[in-house]
């Protein structure tokens, strides 16, 4: 696996590919997150598109 990780990353070390492989299953992570939030707590917008449009005019 570390060797196809090198590959694939272009990394030249273990330990950079380690890394770069840390840094990316981190932000998976993280996205899953702000995605399960966003499932439990949906975004709420205030205007509606033409109100958007009228704001960006001025």
């Amino acid at each position: 696996m570390i060797a196809e990780a090198m590959e694939l990353s272009r990394a030249d070390t273990i330990t950079e590919t380690v890394k770069i492989a840390l840094i990316a299953y981190i932000r998976t992570q993280k996205i899953k997150q702000l995605g399960a939030t966003v499932l439990n707590e949906p975004l709420a917008f205030r205007y509606a598109a033409k109100e958007i449009r009228d704001l960006n005019r001025e």
